[in-house]
């Protein structure tokens, strides 16, 4: 795979939202020629997801940059583990987990989530849970600074979640090999923002972002930073 081929910007949602969440930051990329596509994210189970980004960068032949939103910063930190492909990372209000770290021990690393209190769980013919955040609670707990109607379309829209995949252990990060750029909220309310300025910290991000009055859904409420951040991980000036 040629190192001066032009990568893809592959984006990956995480738990609660879907594809279409990123519309917003895919045509700014493509404003700016480069080439983004948006990764159905199954949500059913660590090791599982990303197995199948793995299969999806496989298939596009191409180095590729790994954007991940909220649990999907675990989903891009394994897939990108000794993946040649993976030229860059770049988390979006997302988690970079530590060996052994789940989504549900980084989110109460310290204090200000208020994700459990919003959500609705259920059982599954297969066994287990799973999560989404009750329609009346998303507004205010996901996307705080959209306006009501795209909220309750969002809300409309959402994936749910396994509690396989909030508590699955991650394995080795991508992010130890491989650089990575930071792009969050201070007013996120599923993943406090001193966790997501931690992980940052420790993943010794080549940039970070860090946006005021920002709410989890960052990709939709503020596309251009986080394009910004995605076009940078691609080398592309800003």
């Amino acid at each position: 795979m040629s190192t001066t081929e032009q990568p893809v910007a592959v984006l990956v949602h995480g738990a609660f939202a879907e594809s279409a969440s990123w519309n917003r930051v895919i045509s700014r990329l493509n404003d700016r020629g480069l080439r983004a596509l948006a990764v159905a994210n199954p949500l059913r189970g660590l090791e599982n997801d990303a197995a199948y980004l793995r299969d999806v960068i496989s298939g596009l032949g191409r180095p590729v940059v790994l954007v991940g939103h909220s649990y999907a910063g675990l989903v891009i930190s394994q897939a990108a583990a000794g993946n040649e492909a993976v030229r860059s990372l770049v988390y979006v209000a997302a988690f970079a987990p530590e060996l052994g770290e789940s989504a549900l021990l980084l989110s109460g690393k310290f204090p200000g989530s208020t994700l459990e209190e919003a959500l609705v769980a259920y059982p599954l013919s297969a066994g287990g849970n799973e999560f989404r955040i009750a329609e009346d609670r998303f507004h205010h707990q996901f996307c705080a600074d959209l306006e009501a109607d795209e909220a309750a379309l969002m809300a409309a829209t959402q994936r749910p979640v396994t509690a396989e995949a909030l508590t699955d252990g991650a394995g080795e990060p991508g992010w130890r090999t491989i650089p990575s750029w930071f792009v969050f909220g201070d007013r996120d309310r599923n993943i406090p923002a001193e966790v997501l300025r931690f992980m940052a910290e420790r993943a010794s991000s080549r940039g970070t972002r860090e946006i005021a009055g920002a709410s989890h859904a960052i990709a939709a409420s503020r596309p251009d930073a986080v394009a910004a951040a995605v076009l940078e991980a691609a080398g592309k000036a800003v």
